[in-house]
């Protein structure tokens, strides 16, 4: 479509003004369940950049063969095969970390923001702008992620990074950053009441950023222009 949006523009949607975590407030049930650590929120990051990416570019390479009727179907059954391929993926590479992460990798299908982006966006524009729609939604939400992930763990352990090597392999070992030492734990953090905690503090930060922002640019609309104006008189002046 020639009225497609500019990548600028997709990029400032998919990381602020329309983030998926943020704003539109989907996937939260993965959001919340494995952001206890860096390294859960990472991997289940990581695995919905790949299903975003790769499901935007079948959508839309398929967008003008495939019937109305059947067109969700389609888009699912596409996003539970990408779904499929990364869940093999971690089994292969990453296996204790899948297993931590359990039924979250399997349940990308059911994510409300990969099926958002195929029927809204990928089905309505070309390639390469569904692909970067894909790759910078997914990024956005897996920002929000592992913010949320660092923020919890750092909360409930005193450190970072830990078991980065689930990930990453054994060089990953000695990542682990200890920010505080002889920290005695704050357990709610990492448990699901926490992360309700610390996602509601991200959105009213981001909601506290965007007021100000608005109220800054209207201020700058209203500003009075200074130095000397010209005015025009008619009539007579007596």
């Amino acid at each position: 479509m020639s009225n497609s949006p500019g990548y600028a523009e997709l990029s400032v949607n998919g990381l602020w003004k329309n983030n998926a975590a943020l704003v539109q407030l989907l996937g939260l049930c993965p959001l919340l369940a494995v952001s206890g650590t860096v390294v859960n929120a990472l991997g289940l990051g990581l695995a919905t950049i790949f299903v975003l990416i790769c499901s935007n570019t079948a959508v839309s390479l398929i967008r003008n063969v495939v019937a109305d009727a059947v067109r969700l179907p389609a888009f699912v059954m596409i996003i539970a095969s990408f779904t499929t391929c990364i869940s093999l993926l971690m089994q292969a590479y990453a296996y204790e970390l899948y297993q931590i992460l359990g039924i979250f990798i399997p349940l990308i299908v059911t994510n409300c923001a990969i099926l958002g982006r195929a029927d809204a966006f990928a089905s309505k524009n070309p390639l390469l702008p569904s692909m970067y729609d894909g790759f910078i939604m997914g990024l956005g939400f897996a920002l929000v992620l592992v913010l949320l992930g660092a923020m919890r763990e750092l909360a409930g352990t005193g450190a970072l990074f830990a078991d980065m090597h689930l990930l990453f392999g054994a060089g990953a070992e000695h990542w682990k950053v200890t920010v505080f030492a002889d920290y005695p734990g704050f357990i709610v953090a990492v448990v699901p009441p926490g992360a309700f905690l610390f996602a509601g503090l991200l959105i009213a930060l981001k909601n506290i950023i965007d007021a100000r922002i608005k109220a800054r640019e209207e201020a700058r609309k209203t500003k009075p222009v200074s130095g000397s104006k010209r005015v025009r008189v008619t009539g007579t002046i007596r």
